[in-house]
């Protein structure tokens, strides 16, 4: 009797030469051609007073490129100006195909060069909506995989928490029961917002507005999803903090190319206001995050230190490149510890004052608005 045909065999993975060819190739047509014309004008108030904020590399995964902030003067909008074309997001993103050891690989996560917020910081901003009861549901918007609302159930034992994200990591947090519901897409598909239409008692943008090409857009998909009366938490980055003008492109929110916006309080309470909402809290001093120094330290250490293997690279590091790095690296180690230490004994200071890097704020849907 003939032996039984072997299994097939599933095909390689891209190896990290099959992918430097495919980078080469698209390298080779430049880069200009992933950022859209440059404005003139404001994209949140249409004034025609701009100014450059700074331009910087690619600081965390030093693919090529060059990136520039712009600042209205007018009513202090930051945005990225040119904006990356979808195709550009699409290179720039980060590809966990892509790994490579990038500094303090420990500590980071993808392209974030400061640790994750912890469990105690998630539960805190969730704190901030226990006066005003308790929801039957929440939908947290940017997931990931759902660390949010994971720690959020300490305090609303009783909510039915959904989860939205572009990526399927949403999927598998569902699958480990961190949420009840798993959406897979972006709030502003036309899909996703027929499907979450007047959901949610809370619907959560936790340092999401930063990351999305039309924030106006975002907000309008975030109240359309809230039921009457349901309430917006929102956090997002300061660009008014003090620690953006002393730390300059080493200011993690300032992090290029994947910040599109950085929105001040007061335009996105008037924004609020202006579709019928109520803001019912404004807090600047709570949510700050102690990650400055130690997140601006990670950065430069990644910029300065030798290259780490990437397919992007036209050719591997050599074998001295990859050993001065890695020597580098461990010697740093004192250093980057010093600056989260630094942070976290700044903090009860920074929190109170100017430096502050957060806001939070929350608004409720007015009762008798339906639609937007």
């Amino acid at each position: 009797m003939p032996a039984p045909p072997p299994p097939p065999v599933p095909s390689p993975a891209p190896t990290t030469e099959r992918r430097r060819a495919a980078y080469a190739a698209e390298l080779a047509l430049g880069t200009d051609r992933f950022h859209e014309p440059r404005r003139e004008d404001c994209p949140w108030c249409g004034a025609h007073a701009l100014r450059i904020r700074l331009t910087t590399p690619d600081l965390v995964q030093r693919k090529p490129g060059r990136f520039t902030l712009a600042e209205c003067r007018a009513c202090g909008h930051t945005f990225q100006n040119p904006r990356l074309t979808p195709e550009g997001l699409s290179f720039y993103h980060w590809d966990r195909r892509d790994r490579c050891d990038h500094w303090d690989a420990g500590a980071t996560h993808g392209t974030r060069p400061a640790p994750a917020p912890s469990r105690r910081r998630l539960r805190d901003t969730a704190r901030a909506m226990l006066p005003y009861g308790e929801p039957e549901s929440w939908l947290d918007v940017g997931t990931g995989a759902a660390d949010f609302p994971d720690a959020a159930r300490a305090l609303f034992p009783y909510t039915a928490f959904d989860g939205l994200d572009p990526t399927p990591r949403v999927v598998r947090a569902r699958d480990a029961g961190r949420v009840e519901e798993a959406h897979i897409g972006r709030l502003t598909a036309p899909a996703t917002a027929a499907r979450l239409r007047a959901r949610y008692d809370v619907v959560s943008l936790l340092h999401h507005l930063e990351h999305t090409p039309d924030p106006r857009a975002e907000l309008r998909a975030a109240l359309d999803a809230l039921r009457p009366g349901g309430h917006l938490l929102l956090e997002v980055a300061d660009p008014r903090s003090l620690s953006g003008a002393l730390l300059g492109r080493w200011w993690l929110p300032h992090t290029q190319p994947h910040h599109l916006h950085l929105l001040p309080a007061a335009n996105l309470r008037a924004e609020l206001e202006s579709q019928g909402c109520d803001v019912l809290s404004t807090d600047r001093h709570g949510p700050h995050t102690p990650h400055d120094l130690a997140a601006a330290t990670s950065l430069f250490l990644t910029r300065a230190l030798p290259s780490p293997d990437a397919p992007w690279r036209p050719v591997p590091p050599s074998g001295a490149e990859a050993r001065t790095r890695r020597i580098l690296t461990r010697a740093a180690r004192p250093l980057l510890a010093t600056a989260r230490a630094a942070d976290l004994a700044l903090a009860p200071v920074a929190r109170r004052t100017r430096f502050s890097n957060t806001y939070r704020l929350i608004a409720r849907k007015d009762r008798g608005l339906q639609d937007y």
